[in-house]
């Protein structure tokens, strides 16, 4: 592996492989300060899913894009 390669990021659902090209910040106001961001990466088909899990349980802050991802340029 090429040291200088930037490693590929990949979606934080459970057994997902995918690229990651979304950015879930989040955070429990109940353990963390209000500035504080915890992320959680997602491909396109896991956005939603992990985006509603989250923000069920009011901890969706912002979703944004992945800087270097495709995301970016559409």
């Amino acid at each position: 592996m090429d040291a200088s390669a930037s490693p590929t990021l990949v979606c934080s659902a459970r057994g997902c492989q995918a690229p990651a090209q979304w950015a879930l910040r989040w955070n429990n106001p109940r353990l963390h300060e209000a500035t504080r961001r915890k992320t959680w990466l997602a491909c396109p088909d896991h956005r939603s899913t992990l985006g509603d899990f989250l923000d069920a349980r009011d901890f969706l802050r912002e979703v944004v894009p992945v800087a270097g991802s495709p995301t970016l340029d559409s």
